[in-house]
C-alpha cells in the first residue's frame, strides 16, 4: 500500500503549519526525517506532492487531493480513538438488549429510563426475542444483554440474577381449578395452555412442573402478548403460566384467580445475560443495579437474587 497513516498525518501538520520546519516540529520528528518521508511517498506515487521553496507551502493538485483525504479521515480516527478510550474506562459502548417474555416491560422500561441518565453515551437499542435463538445471537455479537429466566451452562456467558421470582398458574375465576389449594401436573392433562411462542424447553412449567412429571397439556396456545394471554384465560379459552408480579394487577382486579404450581411451589430467577467478557463491564453493572432497585421498588411479590 502506497499511502500509509503517518504520511496523511504529515501533510496535514504541512498544511496546518506551512513549513517543513514547523510540521517536524509538530510531528515529532527532525527535518531531515520529514523531508526523508515526504521524498519516500513522492517515489512511491511517481508525482510531487509540493511545490518547493515556497512559503507558505504550497501543494501540487496530487498533494491537495491526498491533503483532503487526510482531512477527511484523520478527524475520523481521532474521534475514534477517543470512543475507544471511554469504552476502555466504561463510559462509552452499545447495549443491544432483548428479552425471553414480554411482560418483563413492565420493569424494563423504567430501568432504561433511568440508565439512559447515568449513561448517556451508550448506545441502546431493543430487539424482539421471540423468533429466534437469543444466546446464539448473544454469543456472536448481535445482542449484548438477553433477560432470561432460563440460564444455560455456558463459560462464554454470565448470568447476572435480578431477582426472584414465584411461577403460577393463572385461571378464569369458574374455573374448576380456582377451587384448587394448589396445582398437580396431571390437573393440566386435559387443558389449553396458553405460553409464549417460544420452545416449551425453556419454559417455566414445563422444565420445573410439567417434564418432570411426564405430563403433557391437553393442548398449546401460544400468544405474544401478556395482556392477550391474560384476556384469553379471563374468557374461560385456557390457562397460563405467568411470573407473581406480572398478575399481581389482574388476580387483584379479579379478572383470574392465581394458583401455586405443586405445594412447594416453582421459584425462579431472573437473569441478565451477557458474554463473560463484559460482565464486569461497568455500565453492564449499573444497568444490573438500575435494574433490582427499580424491579423491587415496582414489582410485587419478588424476593432478591
Amino acid at each position: 500500500m502506497n499511502i500509509e497513516l503517518r504520511h496523511l498525518k504529515t501533510l496535514l501538520a504541512l498544511d496546518q503549519t506551512g513549513s517543513l520546519v514547523e510540521a517536524a516540529a509538530h510531528i515529532h520528528l527532525t527535518q531531515s526525517a520529514l523531508s526523508h518521508q515526504l521524498k519516500e511517498l513522492e517515489g512511491r506515487l511517481d508525482q510531487p506532492l509540493f511545490y518547493r521553496k515556497t512559503k507558505p507551502v504550497r501543494f501540487t493538485p496530487a498533494g491537495q487531493r491526498l491533503l483532503e483525504l487526510a482531512q477527511a479521515v484523520i478527524p475520523q480516527i481521532e474521534s475514534t480513538e477517543r470512543d475507544l478510550s471511554r469504552i476502555r474506562q466504561g463510559r462509552k459502548g452499545r447495549l443491544n438488549i432483548t428479552i425471553e417474555c414480554h411482560s418483563c416491560y413492565d420493569w424494563l422500561m423504567p430501568t432504561l429510563n433511568e440508565f439512559r441518565g447515568h449513561w448517556p453515551e451508550v448506545e441502546l437499542d431493543m430487539l424482539g426475542g421471540f423468533h429466534f435463538d437469543s444466546i446464539a445471537k448473544l454469543k456472536n455479537g448481535e445482542l449484548d444483554l438477553v433477560v432470561t429466566s432460563d440460564p444455560k451452562n455456558d463459560d462464554e456467558i454470565a448470568y447476572l440474577p435480578l431477582f426472584k421470582y414465584q411461577a403460577m398458574l393463572i385461571v378464569a375465576p369458574e374455573h374448576e381449578l380456582a377451587q384448587k389449594t394448589v396445582i398437580e401436573p396431571h390437573d393440566l392433562s386435559k387443558e389449553t395452555l396458553i405460553t409464549y411462542p417460544v420452545d416449551c424447553s425453556s419454559l417455566d412449567i414445563f422444565q420445573c412442573f410439567l417434564t418432570p412429571a411426564g405430563i403433557e397439556p391437553g393442548h398449546l396456545r401460544q400468544v405474544e402478548l401478556t395482556m392477550m394471554m391474560v384476556q384469553l384465560v379471563a374468557s374461560g379459552r385456557g390457562v397460563c403460566c405467568l411470573p407473581n408480579w406480572a398478575i399481581y394487577d389482574y388476580v387483584r382486579q379479579g379478572f383470574v384467580t392465581a394458583k401455586p404450581l405443586g405445594r412447594h411451589g416453582v421459584f425462579r430467577t431472573l437473569y441478565a445475560a451477557v458474554r463473560a467478557e463484559q460482565a464486569e463491564n461497568a455500565f453492564i453493572q449499573d444497568f444490573k443495579t438500575i435494574a433490582q432497585r427499580v424491579c423491587h421498588q415496582h414489582l410485587e411479590g419478588i424476593k432478591p437474587a
